[in-house]
């Protein structure tokens, strides 16, 4: 399928010390990504680097073979440019430059040697973009080296790279198999001498730490499995310190073939996992930090991104922004009703809710924004079809919680007492009372909005009194008692009284 983007697709090849895969996007207005073909393939370029200084002819032409498979896919996905990088492995060899010029005279691809900072810098661009977070320290650890780097105000500062990618530290000390307790220290100590002289220190407070690559998605998405998560995307997820050092231990203790039987893990990361997650371990007890946020986006995503940007938008902006694109998918969405709808969800929710959390508001307006999102797959279980919809699609800028919370409201709005148990531990007893209001509104938004033509005459004003909640619709064709009146009732402990002005 072809899809119409600013500029046309744009396939980034990314040749990992580790792995190496290819995505093809579009570029949105706006800068939004849409993923429209994607491969990977284990390249384990590292493996001799460290004995011999160069990549071996069997790695070069394992390399060589995925990147015309790379290609492909570059030219089936109508990719109008093809980017192509490489980090720690190629950037480290004694024929790196060699095996580069052979993929430019073979291939007719150019491949860039990205530097540690340059790796950094896009890493942080892709990283942080889609995620809730102003301050901390991001991380990017490949098969070859980890890059650190820290931020603040959504701004990258100091950065550095470590010879530390899972990878490289697994096939250096964990020589046993399983690995035992003392190679495991052997490298936790070398580990953390790269971090005592790095003139990085501990976390602040309100400071996140932000994980991405393949090594701590592929731990966090084991966490999930084993948790039986509600919320299948990685990125955003919340990886505690103890349930990581309690799943690095599941997996060292267990034989290289034993581990395959860990749900969650990739087939091509048992015999690196253990040791980038020690190191992972390590870097977080040397920040002092009690969980990661983990980022679904990297480096990739920050060179396609380079294409149109260089800064980060604030998390709200990008959060809309989101919830728009994913709308514009479906034809199904009306700007005009959605646009009216959001605006009668605001005013009812700030003359009814002024004491309500923000976040609540923030979903309610989503809500109503998406609506039409459900009614492309069915008019009648438009609700249950979006909330399902939110739930699976990844939404930047969203905390887990923040994408749970939307889902619900869409959720008890086509079902006054739904169950939503299912969102456990995402949403707790706190949020019901909340999202049970919110989903009140988002009906009454609707009701409003669906009775009113589309001639830009539509105003309202909402009078709180105790016992009552009058709203006078300018441009409301016409109102009957509705199911909706006696749902109010219940709610907001108030009635319900809906009049179009005179």
């Amino acid at each position: 399928m072809r899809v119409k983007t600013a500029g046309g697709p744009v396939a980034v090849i990314d040749i990992g010390s580790n792995s190496g895969r290819v995505v093809v996007y579009g570029i949105e207005p706006g800068g939004a990504l849409r993923i429209l073909a994607s491969s990977r393939a284990s390249l384990r370029l590292v493996r001799e680097l460290d004995e011999t200084r160069a990549l071996s002819r069997e790695s070069v032409e394992r390399a060589m073979d995925a990147l015309r498979d790379f290609k492909a896919i570059a030219v089936g996905g109508a990719a109008r440019r093809v980017v192509a990088v490489a980090t720690a492995a190629v950037r480290d060899a004694a024929n790196g430059l060699r095996f580069v010029e052979r993929v430019r005279r073979e291939l007719g691809i150019s491949v860039r040697l990205l530097s540690g900072e340059e790796e950094a810098r896009y890493g942080f661009l892709g990283a942080v973009r889609g995620l809730p977070v102003e301050d901390g320290f991001l991380f990017d650890q490949g098969g070859g080296s980890l890059q650190l780097s820290r931020f603040r105000k959504r701004r990258l500062g100091e950065s550095d790279s470590f010879p530390l990618g899972a990878l490289r530290l697994s096939d250096a000390f964990l020589k046993t198999d399983p690995p035992t307790d003392k190679e495991m220290r052997r490298l936790a100590n070398h580990a953390r001498s790269f971090f005592e002289g790095s003139g990085f220190w501990r976390l602040a407070r309100g400071e996140t730490l932000v994980g991405t690559g393949g090594t701590v998605r592929n731990l966090a998405k084991v966490d999930q499995r084993l948790r039986h998560y509600p919320l299948h995307r990685l990125h955003g997820y919340a990886l505690g310190r103890e349930r990581l050092d309690k799943i690095v231990g599941l997996l060292a203790e267990r034989k290289l073939k034993k581990r395959a039987q860990v749900p969650g893990l990739n087939d091509d990361r048992g015999d690196s996992i253990v040791g980038g997650g020690l190191a992972i371990l390590t870097l977080m007890d040397w920040l002092d930090a009690s969980e990661i946020l983990v980022s679904g986006q990297g480096v990739r995503e920050g060179l396609a991104l380079g294409m149109v940007t260089s800064t980060l938008p604030p998390g709200e902006a990008m959060r809309a922004a989101s919830a728009e694109t994913l709308a514009r998918a479906f034809r199904g969405w009306e700007p005009s009703a959605s646009r009216r709808r959001r605006e009668l969800a605001a005013e009812l929710f700030d003359a009814l809710e002024p004491r309500r959390r923000s976040e609540v508001r923030e979903s309610l307006l989503h809500a109503a924004t998406l609506l039409d999102v459900g009614s492309s797959i069915d008019f009648f279980d438009r609700h249950e079809h979006l909330a399902d919809i939110v739930m699976a699609t990844d939404l930047l800028g969203f905390t887990h919680h923040g994408v749970a919370l939307l889902s619900a409201i869409v959720r008890s709005a086509g079902d006054d007492g739904a169950d939503l148990a299912p969102y456990a531990p995402l949403l707790g007893p706190r949020d019901h009372a909340a999202i049970e209001r919110a989903a009140t509104l988002l009906v009454l938004a609707d009701d409003i909005e669906e009775r009113c033509p589309d001639d830009g005459r539509l105003s309202m004003r909402v009078s709180a009194r105790r016992g009552e909640a009058r709203i006078v619709v300018k441009g409301l064709a016409g109102w009957r008692p509705r199911r909706i009146e006696s749902r109010f009732a219940r709610t907001f402990g108030r009635e319900l009284v809906v009049l179009p002005a005179r």
